[in-house]
């Protein structure tokens, strides 16, 4: 199932760029069932989807972005927890941050966490107010869940064992819960309950919460204009509280 996509040719080439890099890091994951997932994620649209219908990077392409971004985010985590010591006793922070989160598990859960995404932004004409306040057409997106409605991180989950993805526990549970509070279930205490218990099964449930957040909050998110406004403020009034 694929919506056609109305695209510019800046943002066709860019999506074919995004599309190789991604293919190549999964591949070299090695992992059973990756070729089949690849080809089903290319016949459903996920690599012209947005990441969202009308906040960060909802445009074609901005979900494959977003899995870059959050698998970009995740390795810098590892990494400074990899090179950071305590402040007190100077010993490495985690001498088994290898075992604990293995790169591949990173690329699997942090490329794949919002597969679920697929096939469901629609693309059409919506209303949309200028900075002067003048109303103008443009292109956006409905939601369509008709297809495979089986919730977020748990349909990502269920689309690729489906596909014949072979994933680790840890994998499962990262991508399952990877929205965390921000998911609807969470507000049953039964789900709640499994959640931290996945939590304290698995760093790399955290590792791809964290890495997520990061992607949408700082990294897709426009900050020139507070930027903008901080550099023109003196440092007492920066520190005002």
């Amino acid at each position: 199932m694929q919506y056609p996509v109305t695209m510019t040719p800046e943002q066709e080439a860019r999506i074919a760029q995004l599309k190789v890099w991604f293919e190549k890091a999964l591949r070299n994951t090695g992992r059973e069932g990756i070729e089949q997932v690849l080809n089903k994620l290319d016949e459903h649209g996920f690599y012209t989807a947005p990441a969202s219908s009308s906040f960060h990077l909802n445009e074609p392409g901005g979900l494959v972005l977003h899995s870059m971004h959050v698998f970009q985010m995740a390795k810098l985590l590892k990494q400074t927890l990899k090179d950071g010591h305590n402040m007190i006793t100077k010993e490495p922070l985690l001498q088994d941050i290898d075992v604990l989160l293995p790169d591949d598990s990173i690329v699997i859960s942090t490329l794949l966490h919002d597969v679920c995404k697929t096939a469901i932004y629609v693309q059409t004409m919506k209303r949309q107010k200028l900075p002067n306040g003048v109303w103008t057409d443009a292109l956006g997106y409905n939601l369509d869940y008709s297809w495979a409605p089986f919730g977020h991180g748990e349909k990502s989950v269920i689309m690729l064992q489906n596909w014949g993805l072979r994933m680790t526990e840890d994998e499962m549970l990262a991508i399952r819960w990877h929205m965390a509070a921000w998911d609807l279930p969470f507000q049953s205490a039964d789900e709640k309950s499994n959640l931290n218990a996945a939590k304290e099964h698995s760093p790399l449930i955290t590792l791809v919460q964290m890495a997520d957040g990061m992607a949408a909050g700082i990294m897709e998110t426009d900050w020139s204009a507070t930027a903008a406004s901080l550099k023109t403020m003196d440092e007492e009034e920066r520190f005002l509280l």
